[in-house]
């Protein structure tokens, strides 16, 4: 059974390439359009693997981030953002919420690809 990524962000676009990108390279893809979706579908779905955006209308990515690390099940589940925010104050904020990595936007795929492996030990 392949492992499953749930990608968080508010702009379909971004959400369609990095689906076609994760669904590529043979991952489940769930798809959450902001932090609230994304709650409600960690609330009956497990993942493997979170792509989490940091600017989103209903509920940032931070206060995303850490909600989801209040949960048990979740405690050690890896989280990638993939943002437009790239000054070090922003990178800092991510890995206190509890991001295992932080990518700037654009994000090349197979960079994208390789760092999923990592963190869900498929390399």
């Amino acid at each position: 059974m392949s492992k499953s990524v749930l990608i968080v962000d508010d702009s379909q676009l971004t959400l369609e390439i990095i689906s076609f990108t994760v669904l590529s390279a043979g991952y489940r893809v769930i798809r959450a359009q902001g932090g609230l979706e994304a709650l409600e579908i960690l609330n009956h779905t497990p993942v493997d693997l979170m792509v989490v955006d940091i600017v989103m209308p209903d509920m940032d990515g931070y206060t995303l981030i850490r909600k989801i690390r209040e949960n048990d099940a979740f405690r050690a589940t890896p989280i990638i953002v993939v943002t437009t925010q790239s000054e070090a104050k922003y990178k800092q904020k991510g890995f206190e919420a509890g991001a295992n990595l932080y990518m700037v936007k654009p994000v090349h795929p197979r960079e994208l690809v390789s760092q999923i492996q990592l963190l869900v030990g498929d390399s």
